[in-house]
């Protein structure tokens, strides 16, 4: 266990994606229990496929210890925040248990996903669709 874990309440991990950003705290507790801006995990992410990808970090990690795990995000759309919680959440179980870092690297829970979308640029209609070009 890490020296952070017995000096803190909480562990806190800050996790981002797009626009998103995640606020994970992670407290030890008797049973994993997790809360999305006051709503369980499965209100909040309706979809199977995006609670999978969260409830997947803990997995890979094999925390031998159950968690309550608070979680505030804010910004972007549901799939980018559910990416931001994931990140989030793998920064906060390695300052829990540093032993967990080379399993949750090879993951890949830990590289901040650096794909957004590219800005509107002048005299183009998108960022890169430009208007219909005529000869005459």
């Amino acid at each position: 266990m890490a020296t952070t874990a017995k000096t803190h309440k909480f562990i806190e991990g800050v996790g981002r994606r797009k626009t998103s950003v995640a606020r994970v705290r992670i407290t030890p507790a008797a049973k994993t229990a997790f809360t999305v801006n006051e709503k369980s995990l499965k209100d909040y992410f309706p979809q199977p496929a995006l609670v999978k990808n969260i409830e997947e970090v803990i997995a890979v990690a094999k925390a031998k210890d159950h968690f309550s795990v608070s979680i505030k995000v804010v910004g972007g759309g549901v799939s980018s925040q559910a990416g931001a919680v994931a990140h989030g959440l793998a920064r906060a179980i390695i300052l829990y248990d540093r032993e967990t870092r080379g399993v949750l690297k090879k993951a890949k829970f830990l590289t901040r996903d650096p794909r957004a979308k590219e800005r509107r640029k002048f005299g183009l209609k998108k960022a890169r669709k430009s208007p219909q070009w005529s000869k005459r």
